[in-house]
């Protein structure tokens, strides 16, 4: 009879393990084998050596590759730039001392605190808002199409915002969020 030596459990996988499970929240970690740390460490330092005595012979084929690299940083520059230029519609905006959320033609993004999330408009399943019968917390919940939500509450300075954040918040949603959908539906269409 053979017996395995160590623990025959898979380890758990989940938002309550891995703050990057959560979509939004942080990028996923990459994972490396684990002998291949050590030997791409040494690889890697005799390829920079080499790449650096090369680089300053201009005609070489690493001078040439560091020429495109340049290319290419400027053209990613370029592309941030267009994509940072403001664009004619609505924007949504409110926040507190602790709390913000900006809705655009980009997505949703939520801060709170040293915190933030952003979702573009096909993570997004749902947004729904909630005013208080009594006090003045505007919350704001983000819904996904794989049943998470992520709710926000901003307070108000006086009750009488609440009716305009909520005509400012339909603006938005008017002409992004329902682009998005008709977008999809035009693309599964053309699939099928």
């Amino acid at each position: 009879m053979e017996q395995r030596i160590g623990s025959g459990s898979q380890p758990l996988e989940g938002a309550g393990f891995d703050p990057a499970f959560i979509p939004g929240l942080t990028s996923p970690a990459s994972v490396a084998p684990k002998g291949a740390k050590k030997q791409d460490a040494a690889d890697g330092a005799d390829a920079e050596e080499t790449a650096l005595d090369d680089a300053d012979e201009p005609g070489t084929e690493a001078a040439d590759g560091i020429d495109e690299a340049d290319d290419d940083v400027e053209d990613a520059v370029d592309e941030d730039d267009e994509e940072d230029a403001p664009v004619d519609g609505p924007v949504f905006e409110a926040a507190d001392r602790r709390a913000r959320i900006v809705v655009d033609h980009k997505g949703v993004r939520l801060t709170l605190d040293d915190q933030e999330c952003e979702f573009r408009w096909d993570e997004i399943g749902a947004i729904e808002t909630e005013s208080p019968r009594f006090g003045k917390r505007y919350t704001v919940t983000v819904h996904t199409p794989d049943r998470r939500w992520y709710p926000i509450e901003i307070e108000a300075t006086a009750r009488s915002s609440f009716k305009e954040w909520d005509e400012q918040l339909d603006a938005v949603l008017d002409a992004y969020f329902e682009e998005g959908a008709e977008a999809e539906a035009a693309e599964e269409s053309d699939a099928q």
